[in-house]
């Protein structure tokens, strides 16, 4: 099944840093920009990060200065790097790329 993965979740607490990293399956992030997305319990799914082939960099207004994404090239991974970690970050958190959505990885930020 091509997808890809997103892993590296977890429970944090408010103001705590975090990494989560996506890997291809069956697809090779290397050669697509790929995209984090997030989504809380009863919330629209929203764009979050995304880095193109060249690393090039986009962010949602809500997370820059505390999120960065990066890219393993070779190596298949795109990075998502999230520091000062606010409650209202809480949300499953997935990659897209190509056209593709994958498993995502649960962050829960609470105290």
């Amino acid at each position: 099944q091509i997808q890809p993965i997103a892993f590296g979740g977890g429970l944090v607490q408010p103001g705590a840093s975090l990494t989560v990293r996506c890997t291809g399956s069956g697809i090779t992030l290397d050669d697509y920009a790929t995209s984090w997305y997030r989504q809380a319990p009863g919330k629209d799914r929203e764009f979050v990060a995304r880095i193109t082939t060249g690393g090039k960099t986009s962010y949602a207004e809500f997370v820059k200065g505390r999120f960065t994404i990066s890219r393993s090239s070779p190596g298949n991974t795109v990075w998502l790097q999230m520091e000062r970690l606010e409650p209202g970050d809480t949300a499953e958190y997935l990659c897209y790329c190509n056209g593709y959505w994958g498993q995502g990885t649960q962050v829960t930020v609470s105290s």
